[in-house]
């Protein structure tokens, strides 16, 4: 065979394989187009093989187009819509009594008396325990008597100062004498007081680790106080939500251990920095326990509701990608229009993104594989009275 014939039946048999591809193969328009084939040549190669399996034939709707009307493509839509994100936050935390106090002696001693057990509630200062304090009785007591002595001494020297028997220097020197024994009788009632252990804030005693007879010292703790009137709960939010969060705002609540029971609560706290290792914040909120059903230490379930923002949605399928990254096709009329769109949020059944897209528009879900930027298309199960209206035409 002479050289042009093998060049002739080549370039017929590289036209055909060209259009059998552009045809059959999903995307092999596009991949053409991106190399510099022209929109026009690409159509031509469609048709030419559409035409040799239809024998050349008219099939009574025109000429061309998979099951369309002349050149329309045949498509499937569905309407877009919207959705919400970042509306609600939920978060584990750590439960904590609103005021919680590790009570410790002031003083070192022996343990003589323990004045309350584990679960009594108790009352701000309310005594519950005692050091031995016999040496510092002893101590007050002579204190005392120093006093009235130095307050007996300063009262007679004043009387006798009328009579001019003492100078007013002498008189002078015993009310110091007399306010020196005052500050150490205060000392001496003070070191007495300090023998009595008590609490520094209401609550509920905690399991008492010490006994009588034991030798305790100021870091020696006693017993644990917590007012769990009110429980405060740390939990930590991703840094999106930070601008979002504010002291007093409502959240709600389940404690684990309790399913089923929904607890009200606000914002107590939140941090002023985000750690830098998570990119959390720390918040704590605030829940009321009226019925003494929550303890210090449980973990809780916690929610909080925002305004959130809203995106289009589209269907999964109808998402394209290409070397400038994802888009869809949206019919407008009876055209084609291709838009850019950036994906948020992937569901199973629904695509959030970011799109110049109103609720309602329609996106092709099948079908894309032919599409052009402007091309005509036919959606299925819509009518086409102008397409109609030809064919009764030529039926005449």
């Amino acid at each position: 065979m002479r050289l042009w014939k093998q060049l002739a039946v080549s370039v017929v048999v590289l036209v055909v394989g060209a259009a059998a591809w552009v045809r059959f193969a999903p995307g092999a328009g596009e991949t053409l187009a991106a190399i510099g084939v022209s929109h026009p040549l690409i159509d031509k190669l469609s048709k030419s093989q559409g035409g040799e399996r239809q024998g050349g034939q008219r099939n009574g709707r025109g000429q061309g187009g998979q099951g369309g009307f002349g050149d329309a493509t045949l498509v499937v839509v569905r309407p877009s819509a919207s959705a919400i994100v970042n509306d609600r936050l939920n978060a584990i935390g750590n439960g904590e009594a609103i005021h919680s106090v590790t009570v410790t002696p002031t003083a070192t001693g022996n343990l003589t008396e323990i004045l309350v057990k584990s679960g009594d509630r108790i009352a701000e200062g309310q005594v519950i325990a005692r050091l031995d304090s016999d040496d510092q009785k002893v101590a007050a007591d002579q204190a005392k008597l120093t006093r009235d002595s130095a307050a007996e001494k300063v009262q007679r020297y004043r009387n006798l100062s009328s009579a001019r028997a003492v100078t007013a220097v002498e008189v002078r020197d015993a009310e110091i004498a007399l306010q020196a024994a005052e500050l150490a009788l205060k000392t001496a009632e003070l070191d007495l007081k300090r023998r009595d252990i008590v609490a520094p804030s209401k609550g509920v005693v905690g399991i008492i680790t010490v006994n009588v007879g034991d030798y305790v010292t100021t870091s020696t703790p006693i017993a644990v106080v917590d007012d769990r009137s009110q429980i405060l709960v740390d939990f930590w939010v991703p840094e999106r939500f930070a601008s979002k969060i504010f002291v007093d705002q409502p959240v709600t609540a389940n404690a684990i251990a309790q399913p089923g029971r929904q607890l009200e609560g606000v914002i107590h706290a939140i941090d002023n920095r985000l750690d830098q290792a998570s990119r959390t914040l720390r918040v704590r909120a605030r829940l009321e326990n009226p019925d003494d059903m929550l303890r210090a230490g449980m973990s809780f379930s916690v929610t909080m509701a925002f305004d959130g923002d809203r995106y289009p949605t589209v269907d999964p399928l109808a998402i394209q990608w290409s070397s400038d990254g994802s888009y869809i096709w949206r019919v407008k009329g009876d055209r084609s229009e291709r838009v850019s769109v950036k994906i948020i949020q992937r569901n199973p059944d629904k695509v959030l993104v970011e799109a110049a897209l109103a609720e309602g528009d329609r996106v092709v879900t099948e079908g894309v594989q032919r599409l052009r930027d402007g091309g005509a298309v036919r959606v299925v199960g819509e009518s086409q009275p102008e397409a109609g209206q030809k064919v009764a035409g030529e039926a005449q």
